[in-house]
């Protein structure tokens, strides 16, 4: 299972983009952004499911990978 951090940083380097074009395609605040690609989902600033959900159709990601990937390690243990 890859770590939200290392799949948003794998598909906007894919997509040639920076973390501010792609807070311009998805209406997400680049300082954001910078966050969840920096820390994932397990930093100060966890993203919602709207988030990830425009991350995902901005980066052509599936969307179940996405949210997998932002499933912190007490959530997965969880279900």
């Amino acid at each position: 299972m890859a770590d939200l951090s290392q799949l948003l940083q794998q598909g906007m380097r894919r997509r040639h983009l920076t973390a501010q074009a792609l807070a311009e395609r998805t209406g997400i605040r680049t300082p954001r952004i910078r966050v969840f690609a920096q820390d994932g989902a397990r930093g100060p600033v966890h993203p919602t499911e709207a988030e990830l959900a425009e991350l995902a159709a901005a980066l052509a990601l599936p969307l179940p990978e996405v949210l997998d990937a932002a499933r912190t390690p007490a959530e997965a243990s969880q279900v």
